[in-house]
Protein backbone atom coordinates (compact mmCIF):
# COMPACT_ATOMS: atom_id res chain seq x y z
CA UNK A 1 0.00 0.00 0.00
CA UNK A 2 0.87 3.91 -0.42
CA UNK A 3 -0.02 4.63 3.21
CA UNK A 4 0.19 3.83 6.95
CA UNK A 5 -2.92 1.60 8.12
CA UNK A 6 -4.21 0.30 11.09
CA UNK A 7 -7.30 -1.37 12.46
CA UNK A 8 -8.90 -1.11 15.60
CA UNK A 9 -10.76 -4.48 16.96
CA UNK A 10 -13.32 -4.08 20.13
CA UNK A 11 -13.93 -7.47 21.83
CA UNK A 12 -16.78 -9.07 22.70
CA UNK A 13 -16.67 -10.47 26.44
CA UNK A 14 -18.66 -13.03 27.94
CA UNK A 15 -18.26 -15.17 31.01
CA UNK A 16 -19.64 -18.05 31.93
CA UNK A 17 -21.94 -18.63 35.64
CA UNK A 18 -21.03 -14.89 36.37
CA UNK A 19 -24.24 -12.94 34.80
CA UNK A 20 -23.64 -10.50 36.96
CA UNK A 21 -20.03 -9.87 36.39
CA UNK A 22 -18.79 -6.00 35.82
CA UNK A 23 -17.47 -6.20 32.57
CA UNK A 24 -15.49 -2.92 33.18
CA UNK A 25 -13.38 -4.78 35.69
CA UNK A 26 -13.79 -7.85 33.72
CA UNK A 27 -12.10 -6.10 30.68
CA UNK A 28 -9.55 -4.09 32.54
CA UNK A 29 -8.73 -7.37 34.64
CA UNK A 30 -8.19 -9.49 31.02
CA UNK A 31 -5.80 -7.24 29.86
CA UNK A 32 -3.71 -6.70 32.98
CA UNK A 33 -3.11 -10.44 32.23
CA UNK A 34 -0.63 -9.38 29.54
CA UNK A 35 1.88 -7.50 31.94
CA UNK A 36 5.22 -8.24 32.64
CA UNK A 37 7.32 -6.97 35.49
CA UNK A 38 9.44 -5.42 32.92
CA UNK A 39 6.36 -3.67 31.09
CA UNK A 40 6.35 -0.44 32.06
CA UNK A 41 5.18 2.19 30.17
CA UNK A 42 1.62 4.35 30.69
CA UNK A 43 -0.27 5.36 27.84
CA UNK A 44 -0.37 9.52 27.75
CA UNK A 45 -3.69 11.12 27.39
CA UNK A 46 -2.65 14.63 27.50
CA UNK A 47 -1.67 14.26 23.69
CA UNK A 48 -5.51 13.40 22.79
CA UNK A 49 -8.16 16.05 21.83
CA UNK A 50 -11.31 14.26 21.01
CA UNK A 51 -13.58 18.04 20.82
CA UNK A 52 -11.56 18.57 17.49
CA UNK A 53 -13.01 18.38 13.97
CA UNK A 54 -11.50 17.92 11.07
CA UNK A 55 -13.45 20.13 9.23
CA UNK A 56 -12.11 23.19 11.20
CA UNK A 57 -13.74 23.95 14.82
CA UNK A 58 -13.42 22.18 17.90
CA UNK A 59 -17.09 21.14 19.95
CA UNK A 60 -17.76 22.30 23.05
CA UNK A 61 -18.84 19.34 24.29
CA UNK A 62 -19.35 15.46 22.67
CA UNK A 63 -22.55 13.75 23.24
CA UNK A 64 -21.01 10.77 25.19
CA UNK A 65 -19.37 13.16 27.47
CA UNK A 66 -22.29 12.31 29.71
CA UNK A 67 -22.09 8.57 29.16
CA UNK A 68 -18.06 9.15 30.08
CA UNK A 69 -19.26 11.60 33.42
CA UNK A 70 -21.67 8.49 34.32
CA UNK A 71 -18.89 5.79 33.91
CA UNK A 72 -16.50 7.87 35.64
CA UNK A 73 -18.87 8.82 38.86
CA UNK A 74 -19.43 4.66 38.75
CA UNK A 75 -15.33 3.90 38.49
CA UNK A 76 -15.24 6.17 41.38
CA UNK A 77 -16.77 3.76 43.39
CA UNK A 78 -14.58 1.18 42.52
CA UNK A 79 -11.74 0.22 44.27
CA UNK A 80 -9.24 0.31 41.74
CA UNK A 81 -7.05 3.78 40.60
CA UNK A 82 -8.65 5.30 38.17
CA UNK A 83 -5.40 5.14 36.16
CA UNK A 84 -5.54 1.32 36.10
CA UNK A 85 -8.97 0.58 34.80
CA UNK A 86 -7.68 1.57 31.20
CA UNK A 87 -5.08 -0.70 31.46
CA UNK A 88 -3.20 1.10 28.88
CA UNK A 89 -0.31 -0.96 27.48
CA UNK A 90 1.89 -0.82 24.17
CA UNK A 91 2.80 -4.31 23.24
CA UNK A 92 6.61 -4.95 22.07
CA UNK A 93 4.96 -5.96 18.35
CA UNK A 94 4.16 -2.16 18.54
CA UNK A 95 0.61 -2.35 19.28
CA UNK A 96 -1.82 -0.69 21.76
CA UNK A 97 -3.72 -2.85 23.80
CA UNK A 98 -6.56 -1.84 26.19
CA UNK A 99 -9.48 -1.27 28.34
CA UNK A 100 -11.84 0.76 26.22
CA UNK A 101 -14.30 0.51 28.74
CA UNK A 102 -16.59 -2.26 28.39
CA UNK A 103 -14.10 -4.55 25.55
CA UNK A 104 -11.25 -5.53 25.77
CA UNK A 105 -9.37 -3.53 22.30
CA UNK A 106 -6.16 -4.53 19.76
CA UNK A 107 -5.44 -1.73 17.94
CA UNK A 108 -2.71 -3.10 15.70
CA UNK A 109 0.49 -1.00 14.97
CA UNK A 110 0.93 0.96 11.84
CA UNK A 111 1.18 -1.12 8.91
CA UNK A 112 2.32 -0.25 5.02
CA UNK A 113 2.37 -3.77 3.80
CA UNK A 114 -1.33 -5.19 4.00
CA UNK A 115 0.07 -8.81 5.06
CA UNK A 116 1.57 -7.18 7.67
CA UNK A 117 -1.23 -6.36 8.93
CA UNK A 118 -3.60 -9.12 8.64
CA UNK A 119 -0.50 -10.98 10.06
CA UNK A 120 -0.53 -8.80 13.45
CA UNK A 121 -4.63 -8.44 13.41
CA UNK A 122 -4.41 -12.11 13.99
CA UNK A 123 -1.74 -12.09 16.54
CA UNK A 124 -4.12 -9.96 18.26
CA UNK A 125 -6.49 -12.34 18.38
CA UNK A 126 -3.73 -14.53 19.99
CA UNK A 127 -2.59 -12.31 22.30
CA UNK A 128 -6.32 -11.73 24.19
CA UNK A 129 -6.85 -15.25 23.63
CA UNK A 130 -3.86 -16.20 25.49
CA UNK A 131 -5.11 -13.00 27.71
CA UNK A 132 -8.58 -15.04 28.37
CA UNK A 133 -6.90 -18.24 29.21
CA UNK A 134 -4.82 -16.34 32.10
CA UNK A 135 -7.94 -14.71 33.06
CA UNK A 136 -9.84 -18.14 33.55
CA UNK A 137 -7.64 -19.31 35.44
CA UNK A 138 -6.87 -16.45 37.61
CA UNK A 139 -10.95 -16.49 38.29
CA UNK A 140 -11.49 -19.79 39.14
CA UNK A 141 -14.67 -20.22 38.00
CA UNK A 142 -15.94 -19.44 34.79
CA UNK A 143 -15.00 -19.76 31.84
CA UNK A 144 -14.03 -16.03 29.58
CA UNK A 145 -14.73 -16.23 26.43
CA UNK A 146 -13.68 -12.81 23.63
CA UNK A 147 -15.72 -12.62 20.58
CA UNK A 148 -14.62 -10.74 17.19
CA UNK A 149 -17.66 -9.61 16.23
CA UNK A 150 -19.98 -6.28 16.85
CA UNK A 151 -22.83 -7.12 18.49
CA UNK A 152 -24.50 -8.81 21.31
CA UNK A 153 -27.55 -9.22 19.90
CA UNK A 154 -29.28 -6.77 22.59
CA UNK A 155 -29.07 -3.85 20.88
CA UNK A 156 -25.29 -3.49 21.99
CA UNK A 157 -22.59 -2.74 19.10
CA UNK A 158 -18.92 -2.19 19.61
CA UNK A 159 -16.57 -1.55 16.78
CA UNK A 160 -13.74 -2.44 14.03
CA UNK A 161 -12.51 1.16 12.95
CA UNK A 162 -9.61 1.34 10.28
CA UNK A 163 -7.41 4.18 10.12
CA UNK A 164 -5.63 5.64 7.25
CA UNK A 165 -3.18 8.63 6.68
CA UNK A 166 -4.13 11.14 4.11
CA UNK A 167 -2.87 14.59 3.00
CA UNK A 168 -4.41 17.04 4.22
CA UNK A 169 -4.43 19.30 1.00
CA UNK A 170 -8.00 17.79 0.13
CA UNK A 171 -11.09 19.45 2.07
CA UNK A 172 -12.51 16.79 4.01
CA UNK A 173 -15.49 17.32 2.71
CA UNK A 174 -14.57 15.88 -0.79
CA UNK A 175 -13.22 13.14 1.30
CA UNK A 176 -16.33 12.13 2.84
CA UNK A 177 -18.75 12.56 -0.57
CA UNK A 178 -15.86 10.46 -2.48
CA UNK A 179 -16.40 7.90 -0.29
CA UNK A 180 -19.78 7.67 0.80
CA UNK A 181 -20.23 5.32 -1.98
CA UNK A 182 -17.82 2.96 -1.90
CA UNK A 183 -18.26 2.04 1.87
CA UNK A 184 -22.00 2.16 1.91
CA UNK A 185 -21.75 -0.36 -1.11
CA UNK A 186 -18.43 -2.62 0.32
CA UNK A 187 -20.17 -4.90 2.47
CA UNK A 188 -20.94 -6.81 -0.12
CA UNK A 189 -17.59 -8.46 0.10
CA UNK A 190 -16.76 -6.75 3.71
CA UNK A 191 -19.12 -7.40 5.79
CA UNK A 192 -19.42 -10.57 8.65
CA UNK A 193 -23.39 -11.43 8.27
CA UNK A 194 -25.71 -11.13 11.36
CA UNK A 195 -29.06 -13.28 11.49
CA UNK A 196 -31.98 -10.72 12.92
CA UNK A 197 -32.28 -7.07 12.62
CA UNK A 198 -31.92 -4.69 15.79
CA UNK A 199 -32.64 -0.67 16.16
CA UNK A 200 -35.42 -1.22 13.84
CA UNK A 201 -39.03 -2.53 14.80
CA UNK A 202 -40.50 -2.50 11.52
CA UNK A 203 -37.85 -5.06 9.83
CA UNK A 204 -38.16 -8.41 9.63
CA UNK A 205 -36.96 -9.97 12.15
CA UNK A 206 -36.31 -13.35 10.38
CA UNK A 207 -33.55 -10.92 8.01
CA UNK A 208 -30.21 -12.86 7.39
CA UNK A 209 -28.11 -9.15 6.73
CA UNK A 210 -24.82 -8.54 5.10
CA UNK A 211 -23.78 -6.69 8.08
CA UNK A 212 -23.82 -6.66 11.99
CA UNK A 213 -23.08 -2.86 12.00
CA UNK A 214 -24.97 -1.28 9.67
CA UNK A 215 -28.61 -1.44 11.99
CA UNK A 216 -26.41 1.12 14.19
CA UNK A 217 -25.52 3.96 12.21
CA UNK A 218 -27.77 7.38 11.74
CA UNK A 219 -25.42 10.30 10.10
CA UNK A 220 -23.10 10.36 7.41
CA UNK A 221 -20.29 12.54 9.41
CA UNK A 222 -19.72 13.41 13.00
CA UNK A 223 -17.00 13.68 15.85
CA UNK A 224 -19.10 11.56 18.25
CA UNK A 225 -19.05 8.07 17.78
CA UNK A 226 -21.36 6.46 20.12
CA UNK A 227 -24.23 8.43 20.14
CA UNK A 228 -25.72 9.55 16.08
CA UNK A 229 -23.26 7.01 15.08
CA UNK A 230 -21.26 8.29 12.15
CA UNK A 231 -19.72 6.48 9.01
CA UNK A 232 -17.17 8.48 9.44
CA UNK A 233 -15.19 9.69 12.63
CA UNK A 234 -14.57 13.26 11.71
CA UNK A 235 -11.86 13.63 15.25
CA UNK A 236 -8.38 15.59 13.74
CA UNK A 237 -5.82 13.66 15.38
CA UNK A 238 -3.74 12.72 12.76
CA UNK A 239 -0.68 11.25 14.97
CA UNK A 240 1.43 13.08 12.26
CA UNK A 241 2.42 16.21 11.22
CA UNK A 242 -1.06 18.14 11.45
CA UNK A 243 0.37 20.85 8.98
CA UNK A 244 0.59 18.26 6.48
CA UNK A 245 -1.73 14.97 7.58
CA UNK A 246 -4.96 13.96 8.69
CA UNK A 247 -5.78 10.42 9.97
CA UNK A 248 -9.07 9.07 8.14
CA UNK A 249 -10.71 7.35 11.40
CA UNK A 250 -13.60 4.91 8.97
CA UNK A 251 -15.97 3.96 12.36
CA UNK A 252 -18.50 1.45 9.24
CA UNK A 253 -16.92 -2.15 9.23
CA UNK A 254 -17.35 -5.14 10.46
CA UNK A 255 -14.64 -7.17 12.44
CA UNK A 256 -13.83 -10.07 10.17
CA UNK A 257 -12.56 -13.51 11.02
CA UNK A 258 -11.64 -14.43 7.34
CA UNK A 259 -8.25 -12.98 6.16
CA UNK A 260 -9.06 -12.51 2.35
CA UNK A 261 -12.05 -10.64 4.23
CA UNK A 262 -9.99 -8.34 5.87
CA UNK A 263 -7.31 -7.97 3.03
CA UNK A 264 -10.03 -6.86 0.54
CA UNK A 265 -11.44 -4.59 3.25
CA UNK A 266 -8.41 -2.11 3.79
CA UNK A 267 -6.86 -3.16 0.67
CA UNK A 268 -9.74 -1.71 -1.47
CA UNK A 269 -10.10 1.67 0.60
CA UNK A 270 -6.16 2.37 0.34
CA UNK A 271 -6.82 1.82 -3.55
CA UNK A 272 -9.80 4.21 -3.51
CA UNK A 273 -8.13 6.83 -1.50
CA UNK A 274 -5.45 6.65 -3.98
CA UNK A 275 -8.12 7.01 -6.85
CA UNK A 276 -9.46 10.52 -4.41
CA UNK A 277 -5.82 12.08 -4.71
CA UNK A 278 -5.65 11.52 -8.27
CA UNK A 279 -8.71 12.94 -8.84
CA UNK A 280 -9.66 9.57 -10.64
CA UNK A 281 -12.74 7.83 -8.28
CA UNK A 282 -15.94 7.40 -10.35
CA UNK A 283 -18.67 10.11 -9.36
CA UNK A 284 -21.61 8.58 -7.51
CA UNK A 285 -24.42 10.54 -5.67
CA UNK A 286 -26.59 8.41 -3.27
CA UNK A 287 -29.97 9.71 -2.60
CA UNK A 288 -29.97 8.31 1.03
CA UNK A 289 -26.78 6.85 2.27
CA UNK A 290 -27.91 5.36 5.70
CA UNK A 291 -30.76 4.21 4.10
CA UNK A 292 -28.62 2.18 1.43
CA UNK A 293 -26.43 1.20 3.81
CA UNK A 294 -29.14 -1.01 5.52
CA UNK A 295 -31.32 -1.61 2.51
CA UNK A 296 -28.25 -3.65 0.95
CA UNK A 297 -27.61 -5.27 4.26
CA UNK A 298 -31.27 -6.58 4.67
CA UNK A 299 -31.43 -7.52 0.83
CA UNK A 300 -31.52 -10.96 0.69
CA UNK A 301 -32.58 -11.12 -3.16
CA UNK A 302 -28.85 -10.15 -3.27
CA UNK A 303 -29.91 -8.05 -6.28
CA UNK A 304 -28.51 -4.72 -3.69
CA UNK A 305 -30.29 -1.81 -5.12
CA UNK A 306 -28.93 1.74 -4.77
CA UNK A 307 -31.23 4.80 -5.56
CA UNK A 308 -28.96 7.76 -6.58
CA UNK A 309 -29.69 11.49 -6.06
CA UNK A 310 -31.18 13.23 -8.90
CA UNK A 311 -32.85 10.21 -10.03
CA UNK A 312 -32.03 6.81 -11.58
CA UNK A 313 -31.19 3.75 -9.80
CA UNK A 314 -27.64 1.56 -9.91
CA UNK A 315 -26.61 -1.32 -7.61
CA UNK A 316 -23.71 -2.20 -5.05
CA UNK A 317 -22.44 -4.67 -7.55
CA UNK A 318 -22.57 -1.81 -10.63
CA UNK A 319 -20.95 0.77 -8.05
CA UNK A 320 -18.56 -1.38 -6.87
CA UNK A 321 -17.34 -2.83 -10.78
CA UNK A 322 -16.83 0.69 -11.69
CA UNK A 323 -14.90 1.65 -8.62
CA UNK A 324 -12.85 -1.21 -8.94
CA UNK A 325 -12.20 -0.88 -12.91
CA UNK A 326 -11.03 2.89 -12.24
CA UNK A 327 -8.21 1.38 -10.05
CA UNK A 328 -7.25 -1.44 -12.34
CA UNK A 329 -6.65 1.15 -15.59
CA UNK A 330 -4.35 3.43 -12.91
CA UNK A 331 -2.64 1.10 -10.68
CA UNK A 332 -2.33 -2.13 -12.06
CA UNK A 333 1.46 -2.99 -12.20
CA UNK A 334 2.56 -0.59 -9.71
CA UNK A 335 3.11 -3.86 -6.82
CA UNK A 336 2.62 -7.34 -6.37
CA UNK A 337 0.15 -6.26 -3.42
CA UNK A 338 -1.58 -3.59 -5.21
CA UNK A 339 -2.18 -6.39 -8.36
CA UNK A 340 -3.55 -8.82 -5.24
CA UNK A 341 -5.79 -6.40 -4.13
CA UNK A 342 -7.29 -5.54 -7.63
CA UNK A 343 -7.38 -9.65 -8.43
CA UNK A 344 -9.22 -10.59 -5.78
CA UNK A 345 -11.65 -7.63 -5.58
CA UNK A 346 -12.86 -8.27 -9.50
CA UNK A 347 -12.61 -12.29 -8.35
CA UNK A 348 -14.73 -11.33 -5.55
CA UNK A 349 -17.55 -9.19 -7.27
CA UNK A 350 -17.77 -11.62 -10.55
CA UNK A 351 -18.47 -14.20 -8.06
CA UNK A 352 -20.95 -11.95 -6.16
CA UNK A 353 -22.57 -11.56 -9.82
CA UNK A 354 -22.77 -15.29 -10.38
CA UNK A 355 -23.14 -17.31 -7.44
CA UNK A 356 -22.06 -15.85 -3.94
CA UNK A 357 -21.57 -19.36 -2.74
CA UNK A 358 -18.13 -19.53 -4.48
CA UNK A 359 -16.71 -17.75 -1.52
CA UNK A 360 -17.11 -19.87 1.07
CA UNK A 361 -14.21 -19.55 2.96
CA UNK A 362 -13.09 -16.02 1.93
CA UNK A 363 -15.66 -14.27 2.86
CA UNK A 364 -17.67 -13.99 6.08
CA UNK A 365 -21.45 -13.54 5.87
CA UNK A 366 -20.95 -16.59 2.86
CA UNK A 367 -19.35 -18.40 5.39
CA UNK A 368 -21.07 -17.79 8.03
CA UNK A 369 -24.55 -17.91 5.91
CA UNK A 370 -23.34 -21.41 4.77
CA UNK A 371 -22.30 -22.72 7.99
CA UNK A 372 -26.19 -21.70 9.51
CA UNK A 373 -28.04 -22.78 6.76
CA UNK A 374 -26.63 -26.47 7.22
CA UNK A 375 -27.17 -26.50 11.04
CA UNK A 376 -30.72 -25.14 10.47
CA UNK A 377 -31.56 -28.04 7.91
CA UNK A 378 -30.03 -30.56 10.50
CA UNK A 379 -31.73 -28.96 13.21
CA UNK A 380 -35.26 -28.92 11.60
CA UNK A 381 -34.60 -24.68 12.32
CA UNK A 382 -37.36 -22.09 11.41
CA UNK A 383 -36.16 -18.63 10.70
CA UNK A 384 -39.42 -17.36 11.20
CA UNK A 385 -39.53 -18.90 15.00
CA UNK A 386 -38.47 -16.62 17.53
CA UNK A 387 -36.85 -19.68 19.57
CA UNK A 388 -35.39 -20.90 16.79
CA UNK A 389 -33.80 -17.76 15.45
CA UNK A 390 -32.16 -17.39 18.82
CA UNK A 391 -30.45 -20.75 18.65
CA UNK A 392 -29.33 -19.19 14.86
CA UNK A 393 -28.03 -16.47 16.52
CA UNK A 394 -25.95 -18.26 19.18
CA UNK A 395 -24.58 -20.21 16.16
CA UNK A 396 -23.89 -16.62 14.96
CA UNK A 397 -22.19 -15.80 17.87
CA UNK A 398 -20.18 -18.77 18.08
CA UNK A 399 -18.52 -18.17 14.47
CA UNK A 400 -16.23 -15.37 16.18
CA UNK A 401 -15.52 -16.97 18.74
CA UNK A 402 -11.20 -16.68 18.66
CA UNK A 403 -10.88 -20.18 21.09
CA UNK A 404 -9.65 -22.73 18.16
CA UNK A 405 -11.30 -25.27 20.53
CA UNK A 406 -15.03 -23.66 20.55
CA UNK A 407 -15.09 -21.40 17.66
CA UNK A 408 -16.76 -22.07 14.36
CA UNK A 409 -14.37 -20.31 12.17
CA UNK A 410 -11.05 -21.08 14.01
CA UNK A 411 -12.51 -25.13 13.53
CA UNK A 412 -13.10 -24.08 9.68
CA UNK A 413 -9.70 -23.10 9.48
CA UNK A 414 -7.80 -25.85 11.04
CA UNK A 415 -9.91 -27.83 8.49
CA UNK A 416 -8.07 -26.12 5.88
CA UNK A 417 -11.46 -25.05 4.72
CA UNK A 418 -10.91 -21.35 4.10
CA UNK A 419 -7.95 -19.29 2.36
CA UNK A 420 -5.51 -17.99 4.29
CA UNK A 421 -3.48 -14.21 3.32
CA UNK A 422 -0.39 -15.40 5.33
CA UNK A 423 1.16 -17.76 6.65
CA UNK A 424 0.90 -19.45 10.44
CA UNK A 425 4.99 -18.35 10.70
CA UNK A 426 4.09 -14.96 9.93
CA UNK A 427 1.19 -14.68 12.85
CA UNK A 428 3.65 -15.88 15.15
CA UNK A 429 6.60 -13.25 14.25
CA UNK A 430 3.50 -10.17 14.40
CA UNK A 431 3.04 -11.72 17.52
CA UNK A 432 6.80 -10.30 19.00
CA UNK A 433 8.34 -7.94 16.04
CA UNK A 434 6.94 -4.92 14.70
CA UNK A 435 6.84 -3.91 11.35
CA UNK A 436 9.80 -3.56 9.85
CA UNK A 437 9.19 -0.23 7.64
CA UNK A 438 7.34 2.05 9.64
CA UNK A 439 7.88 3.65 13.36
CA UNK A 440 5.80 1.11 15.02
CA UNK A 441 9.30 -0.91 14.99
CA UNK A 442 10.50 2.16 16.79
CA UNK A 443 7.95 2.14 19.39
CA UNK A 444 8.04 -1.77 19.82
CA UNK A 445 12.15 -1.91 19.76
CA UNK A 446 12.52 0.62 22.58
CA UNK A 447 10.10 -1.12 24.97
CA UNK A 448 12.24 -4.28 24.26
CA UNK A 449 15.60 -3.16 24.27
CA UNK A 450 15.37 0.36 26.35
CA UNK A 451 12.01 -0.65 28.60
CA UNK A 452 13.53 0.41 32.07
CA UNK A 453 13.46 4.15 30.48
CA UNK A 454 10.42 4.67 28.74
CA UNK A 455 7.90 6.71 31.18
CA UNK A 456 4.95 7.00 28.88
CA UNK A 457 3.94 6.85 25.27
CA UNK A 458 1.95 7.64 22.59
CA UNK A 459 1.78 7.01 18.89
CA UNK A 460 3.66 9.55 17.81
CA UNK A 461 5.90 10.29 20.70
CA UNK A 462 8.02 8.22 23.63
CA UNK A 463 8.60 9.76 27.04
CA UNK A 464 12.06 8.66 28.44
CA UNK A 465 13.29 9.45 31.85
CA UNK A 466 17.09 9.63 31.33
CA UNK A 467 19.48 11.47 34.01
CA UNK A 468 16.76 12.21 36.23
CA UNK A 469 15.05 14.41 32.93
CA UNK A 470 12.29 13.95 30.46
CA UNK A 471 13.55 13.34 27.50
CA UNK A 472 10.42 13.44 24.51
CA UNK A 473 11.27 11.54 20.96
CA UNK A 474 8.62 12.88 19.13
CA UNK A 475 7.29 10.69 16.31
CA UNK A 476 4.98 13.42 14.32
CA UNK A 477 7.32 13.91 11.31
CA UNK A 478 8.31 10.22 11.34
CA UNK A 479 5.66 8.76 8.67
CA UNK A 480 7.61 8.00 5.90
CA UNK A 481 9.64 5.05 5.00
CA UNK A 482 12.65 6.57 4.29
CA UNK A 483 12.27 9.01 7.92
CA UNK A 484 10.96 5.04 9.79
CA UNK A 485 14.34 3.49 8.63
CA UNK A 486 16.69 6.42 9.98
CA UNK A 487 14.65 6.16 13.00
CA UNK A 488 14.62 2.06 13.34
CA UNK A 489 18.59 1.97 12.35
CA UNK A 490 19.92 4.74 14.72
CA UNK A 491 17.89 2.39 17.48
CA UNK A 492 19.50 -0.61 16.29
CA UNK A 493 22.75 0.49 16.30
CA UNK A 494 22.53 2.28 19.87
CA UNK A 495 24.02 1.10 22.63
CA UNK A 496 22.20 3.31 25.18
CA UNK A 497 19.51 5.52 25.59
CA UNK A 498 22.24 8.57 25.59
CA UNK A 499 23.38 7.07 22.74
CA UNK A 500 20.26 6.46 20.87
CA UNK A 501 19.34 10.61 21.45
CA UNK A 502 22.94 11.76 19.75
CA UNK A 503 22.42 9.29 17.00
CA UNK A 504 19.07 11.34 16.59
CA UNK A 505 20.79 14.50 16.55
CA UNK A 506 20.02 15.15 20.35
CA UNK A 507 22.01 15.78 22.82
CA UNK A 508 20.76 14.70 25.86
CA UNK A 509 20.18 16.72 29.25
CA UNK A 510 22.82 17.19 32.32
CA UNK A 511 22.17 14.85 34.71
CA UNK A 512 19.86 16.47 37.99
CA UNK A 513 21.81 16.76 40.99
CA UNK A 514 20.40 15.00 44.12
Amino acid sequence: MQRLCGVETEYGIQVDEDESMDVVVESMELIRCYVRQDFVALWNYALENPRLDMRGFEVAALRNDKDETVHLQKDRQRPIQLADLKSDLIVHNGARLYNDHTHPEFSTPECYSLRDLVAVDRAGERILLQCAHQRTEDRGRGVVRLYKNNTDFEGHSYGCHENFLLSRDMPFQQVIDGLLPFVVTRQIFAGAGKVGVEQDARARAATYQLTQRADFFEVIASVDTMHRRPLVNTRDEPHADPAHYRRLHLIIGDANMCEYATALKVGTASLVLDLLEAGALPAFALADPIGALKAISRDESEQWPVALSGGGSSSALEIQTAIMAAATRIFQGRDEETDWVLAAWRDALDSLARDPQELIGRLDWVTKKWLLDAFAESEGLDWERPEDRAWLQSQDLEYHNIDPAEGLYPRLEAAGQVERVVSEEAVCRALIDPPGDTRAYFRGKMLQKFAAAVRSLNWDSIELELNGRSEVIDLKACVGRETAAYYNQALDAAESVEDLLIRLGRKPKPEVSP
